[in-house]
């Protein structure tokens, strides 16, 4: 048999869960698979047929229960409980799961997670240094983005920096070394508005720790990096895109003339950084924001164009996105999501045409859309909020040593964020300290309207996540609790 013949019968399975997919045929697979696993007797067939439906239901809903699956497969406990034996010995299911149109939960979030036992501590309430440390060192920014949550004006005092500085320092110097990815710069407020963030770039590094910085790129200028040289220590940068042209970066963010300058700049550092040789990753989120579904087509030929600066060595990759926060300026018209749709597919189809090896990053809903699944982003409202947060997970530290719970609340001034501060880093209190701390303690932080707006997308993910693995547990299931994972994992 032949390679192509081989592989086809596991491609069966493992596309089982994408729109079109031949569901005959991957049942026909199956059942051979159940034979050599020993199962012959009666019922193969039926099933076969519940594994498939089991591997569409998670591939498309990645958060369902699996007491809603039981139910939804009209099965008692012990037929299910065979059956999610049966799931785990054929791993082509799993990866049918992963492979679906929800598939992003699993691959960008979900099984990471799960890798580093960070969602079992939280679960099981046991103190542990975080997945996910977010460092807020920017003092102010230069923008006033219209979906940005931050209060017009807010900022912090200049003479916080010297002291900042030092305890971000500390965070650095405790971070696990088993842990080389957890550290990245982000805001809050714009971070190259701090001028010792090379200084903390250059520790990081130093320690071996893969870092990334999250900027507007604004003063991503050749002055900073001559002042700052420890940000070549950096492993990525991420150049938050608000537009494609001067007007649309002015109506988004209120400042004139601030894409012709942004361009400048990532033009001028790819060209530095191909001189250099340097190692250090960069790359665009664009957010796809009303009015703009159409853009795609140019944000390629603006890579194309950025290109040109450093032919041997090509912008690293781009994220497109949605606006997370829920709030009704930042949604798609129904009309508007059926021309993203299309305009998806053209977009991916052009960047491979005209920027061929560019990696492309669509995210959880927009990757479902773009294969003809509308999938809406996920929401978590004040209900589904969790009273405890998720710190050994993700936390976030601002200029003050303030360690907060939730992405979208290290903003300073911002109303009801201070009630999501689990503790705060001091030269006598590590972070270690203060989550740990947090943890013992337990509080439960009563969430009310408009804290959702507190997560962003990847907090909303591991929040559903963290529901569901309680339910499951609570109902009985903690042996496969979540399908995929430390519970199922094949």
């Amino acid at each position: 048999m032949d390679t192509a013949q081989a592989v086809a019968p596991a491609q069966a399975i493992e596309d089982v869960a994408r729109p079109g997919s031949d569901r005959a045929a991957a049942i026909r697979v199956l059942r051979t698979r159940l034979a050599q696993l020993g199962d012959t007797g009666d019922g193969a067939r039926i099933r076969a047929e519940h594994l498939v439906d089991l591997a569409v239901l998670y591939g498309t809903h990645p958060f369902t229960t699996l007491e809603q699956a039981r139910h939804l497969l009209r099965l008692d406990r012990a037929a299910f409980a065979a059956l999610l034996g049966l799931f785990r010995r054929v791993p082509e299911l799993a990866a049918a799961v992963e492979r679906g149109p929800e598939g992003k939960y699993w691959t960008n979030t979900i099984l990471p997670l799960e890798r580093t036992g960070a969602l079992d501590a939280v679960v099981h309430r046991r103190p542990a240094f975080p997945y996910s440390v977010g460092l807020y060192p920017g003092p102010t920014c230069m923008f006033r983005c219209h979906f940005c949550v931050r209060v017009t004006g807010a900022r912090y005092d200049a003479s916080a920096l010297e002291a900042g500085n030092a305890m971000f320092a500390s965070v650095i110097d405790e971070v696990p070394a088993t842990q080389p990815s957890t550290v990245y710069f982000s805001g809050g407020l714009e971070p190259l508005t701090n001028p010792g963030l090379g200084e903390l770039a250059a520790r990081g590094g130093g320690r071996g720790l893969d870092m990334t910085l999250y900027t507007n790129a604004y003063a991503l200028t050749d002055r900073t990096l001559e002042r700052q040289p420890g940000l070549w220590s950096l492993h990525a940068i991420r150049t938050s895109l608000y537009g494609l042209s001067d007007a649309e970066y002015e109506a988004t963010t209120t400042k004139p003339r601030a894409f012709g300058r942004v361009s400048e700049n990532l033009g001028s550092f790819m060209a530095q950084r191909a001189r250099r040789h340097a190692p250090l990753r960069l790359g665009l989120n664009y957010i796809v924001l009303p009015g703009r579904a159409g853009r795609l087509m140019d944000l390629v030929d603006f890579v194309a164009d950025l290109n040109e600066h450093s032919p041997d060595r090509p912008l690293d990759f781009v994220t497109v996105r949605e606006d997370y926060s829920g709030r009704d300026d930042g949604r798609l018209a129904s009309a508007e999501r059926a021309r993203l749709r299309d305009a998806l597919q053209d977009f991916t189809a052009y960047a491979q045409e005209r920027t061929p090896g560019l990696h492309i990053d669509l995210g959880y809903a927009l990757e479902s859309l773009r294969s003809g699944t509308d999938a809406e982003l996920l929401r978590i409202t004040p209900a589904t909020m969790r009273g405890f947060a998720h710190p050994q997970i993700a936390v976030q530290v601002d200029l003050l040593g303030d360690v907060y719970l939730y992405r979208e609340a290290g903003f300073p001034g911002l109303k009801g964020a201070t009630r999501y501060i689990a503790g705060r880093v001091t030269p006598a209190r590590s972070l270690h300290d203060v989550v740990r701390e947090f943890v013992e303690r337990n509080p439960h932080i009563e969430p009310r309207p408009g804290d959702e707006y507190f997560l962003d997308g990847f907090d909303q993910a591991v929040t559903a996540r963290l529901n569901q693995m309680e339910q499951d547990i609570a109902d009985g299931w903690e042996a496969h609790r979540g399908l995929l994972g430390a519970g199922g994992e094949v």
